[in-house]
């Protein structure tokens, strides 16, 4: 068994927050009386939430760490369908669920965060013979201290500070932990370092996208700082109502934006860019008016690193800028008409750019 000041190590040293819950989930499990652990987190789509469970161990062996870009979120139980979690997030306090009687087995529910950010919602599921004594539950809590100290300070290492998306540092490890098939229904190697051959395992139905301020040396030189940073804020928040909440969404920098999406069919990637689009033309930004965007999205192929990918939707977004701007264009779909060079062809892909 390993001691808790090794626990503390390893969840200390860590540049990726996607693996942060199952070094807790380890940590947990190693140092407590527990037979399971689950991690559940609160995803959302279309206004509805759900509970996914991106981290699952047994004491005995065996377990699984979720991608959220890969589920199927339909399959997922809905909030109200697990009400011990809904009230414990709910209240940010404990709940005991006695199953088998007063003195026997149990679920402990606690709070994953102790603030209320709706992005950030989530519980620790604990499962023991019995109840956790008053040592157990303080570790417990030791614990998730370090767990949201850990996470906050890479949260704020990832994020653009004006409008609170992802920058573009983070997305170099993103694409290729997002992107990696699950081994055998485990989490990825804790290894923090990404080698390049990683990318021959990229697994079909990832997509990068760009999205571009169309004018805005225009809007800039016209209204000023103040008013452009308005703009990237308008903008950034129609891009997080318009993606699902498990998507990772960028501001790159100036006028350029990001999405890194799990999608089955190119069709539904390029209707989301389609609706995204519409919102931001739609919108009236104040002392601006009108403002649009020109979208570009990639298959990401085996061969693919960030740069390689995000040149292909830069091509694409110059091919809609090209035309006039305020569209949205699939680069596979360029391909397909003979715009740029050769892409394997994807099955059951929309052939509209």
């Amino acid at each position: 068994m390993s001691t808790f000041i090794e626990h503390i190590v390893k969840l200390t040293n860590h540049r990726d927050r996607d693996l942060l819950e199952l070094t807790l989930s380890k940590a947990l499990i190693d140092l407590l009386p527990l037979e399971r652990i689950v991690i559940a987190r609160v995803v959302r789509e279309e206004g509805v939430s759900r509970w996914l469970e991106v981290a699952r161990l047994d004491v005995k062996g065996g377990g699984r760490v979720i991608d959220p870009q890969r589920v199927d979120f339909q399959t997922l139980v809905k909030l109200e369908d697990a009400p011990d979690r809904l009230t414990c997030l709910q209240t940010r306090d404990l709940v005991e669920v006695a199953w088998a009687g007063p003195d026997g087995p149990r679920i402990t529910l606690l709070p994953l965060f102790s603030d209320t950010r709706m992005e950030d919602s989530g519980v620790l599921e604990l499962h023991s013979e019995a109840a956790l004594s008053p040592d157990s539950l303080a570790l417990v809590d030791a614990l998730r201290q370090i767990y949201r100290n850990m996470y906050s300070l890479l949260e704020y290492s990832d994020r653009d500070p004006l409008t609170g998306l992802l920058n573009r540092t983070s997305l170099d490890d993103a694409f290729y932990s997002a992107v990696l098939e699950d081994l055998d229904g485990t989490a990825p190697a804790m290894n923090t370092a990404v080698e390049q051959e990683r990318r021959h395992r990229v697994p079909a139905n990832y997509w990068l996208g760009s999205a571009s301020i169309d004018n805005f040396g225009l809007i800039s030189d016209k209204h000023g700082a103040a008013v452009v940073e308005d703009v990237l804020q308008r903008v950034a928040r129609i891009l997080s109502s318009t993606f699902r909440t498990y998507d990772r969404l960028y501001h790159f920098d100036g006028e350029s934006f990001g999405v890194l999406m799990h999608c089955p069919d190119e069709a539904l990637v390029l209707s989301a860019f389609e609706r995204f689009r519409a919102s931001v033309e739609k919108t009236n930004f104040p002392k601006v008016g009108r403002v649009t965007v020109s979208c570009g999205f990639t298959t990401v192929r085996a061969d693919d690193s960030p740069g390689s990918a995000l040149d292909n939707t830069a091509r694409a977004v110059d091919f809609a800028r090209r035309g006039g701007g305020n569209k949205a264009c699939s680069h596979p779909g360029l391909v397909r008409r003979g715009f740029f060079g050769p892409v394997p062809v994807l099955t059951e892909a929309a052939e509209t750019v």
